[in-house]
């Protein structure tokens, strides 16, 4: 299944990429999008060419804020049919947590979770297509957009503790620091946004559970019909993605997650001619380069991410899966850049 995301994903592209000093129109025929396409919110674009336009545009205007310059004036009316029912949900844990589930409907190609720690919760965010490599533009965008939700639903009274990118900093942290208003960390094991609990459960200041019923009667549909074309391979290499990194990417937990038991999920894995350890290893030769690339991850570090309780034991998957040690692809790789 190719992942499909709302047209809406690309709000704002016109504006920025002609601010940048841009060919818009160029670029959109690059990445093979019709820019007539951006006229229609309800039309659907491969995740993948919008992936290769924002990362384009962003290494030819060199600007490494451009995702987040895009999500900079999002609005909740911006999430399409899923903006009424966010609307008026009671807290900012219930809209959340809705979003996590509809969200298939606006970009089955985003990942989300929330995972509390005593009193403190992580948002979760991936993006998860078939692109080649990690995309620096599409994650702060998704972050970009995820924190300006919490923002607008709140009333301006969202306070988040801190964001974390797995990716580096950039040169200039002006524009992360104005769309963002509290402490960045970079080189983090995950992407995402922590907050405390209390903030999670404050209420929606336009918070109508008539309202809200309606929406999701009328939304439903949609999932049901949704749920039916997508992919279960995709939405579990999804769960897979955020769960490794937590340590709870286990069989049983990755069932849990999505409703079933542990041997339905292995029936339906097997009808697809996949089982549950070949999605781990999919999903660990993805993930090994984005944290190896990282100095300041020891292989132990990533060894322990990856979900490997002995160093030794990623080293030998490793070598069998690249034909050099980690240790050795590290130094070929930072000696390159």
């Amino acid at each position: 299944m190719v992942p499909l995301a709302h047209t809406a994903v690309l709000k704002n592209y016109f504006d920025v990429s002609r601010r940048l000093a841009l060919n818009p129109y160029h670029l959109l025929s690059n990445a093979g999008i019709f820019p007539a396409l951006l006229n229609d919110v309800k039309q659907r674009i491969p995740v993948d060419k919008a992936i290769h336009l924002l990362e384009q545009s962003a290494q030819i205007s060199g600007c490494e804020a451009f995702g987040l310059y895009m999500a900079e004036q999002r609005q909740i009316a911006d999430f399409g049919e899923l903006s009424l029912l966010l609307s008026y949900q009671h807290t900012l844990r219930d809209a959340l947590q809705t979003i996590v589930r509809y969200r298939n409907i606006i970009n089955n190609a985003l990942e989300m979770c929330l995972e509390e720690i005593g009193n403190t919760v992580i948002i979760r965010l991936e993006v998860i297509s078939e692109f080649n490599g990690y995309s620096r533009q599409a994650i702060e965008l998704a972050l970009g957009i995820t924190h300006r939700f919490c923002t607008a639903l709140l009333s301006q009274k969202w306070n988040p503790l801190s964001v974390h990118f797995t990716h580096n900093a950039p040169h200039d942290l002006t524009v992360h620091q104005r769309v963002f208003g509290c402490p960045l960390e970079f080189g983090s094991e995950f992407n995402g946004i922590v907050c405390t609990i209390a903030e999670l459960d404050k209420t929606n200041p336009q918070a109508n559970t008539a309202m809200a019923d309606h929406a999701q009667r009328y939304l439903d549909i949609d999932l049901l019909h949704n749920e039916n074309e997508s992919s279960i391979i995709s939405d579990i290499r999804k769960s897979i993605y955020l769960l490794l990194p937590m340590g709870r990417a286990t069989i049983a937990q990755v069932a849990h997650t999505h409703g079933v038991n542990v041997r339905t999920l292995q029936r339906r894995l097997e009808a697809s001619n996949t089982s549950f350890s070949s999605l781990i290893n999919d999903v660990r030769r993805v993930l090994v380069f984005r944290y190896l690339k990282n100095p300041h991850y020891s292989l132990g570090q990533v060894s322990d991410i990856l979900g490997y309780s002995m160093p030794s034991s990623f080293t030998r998957w490793f070598i069998s899966q690249f034909g050099v040690s980690p240790t050795e692809w590290r130094h070929n790789h930072l000696m390159v850049h």
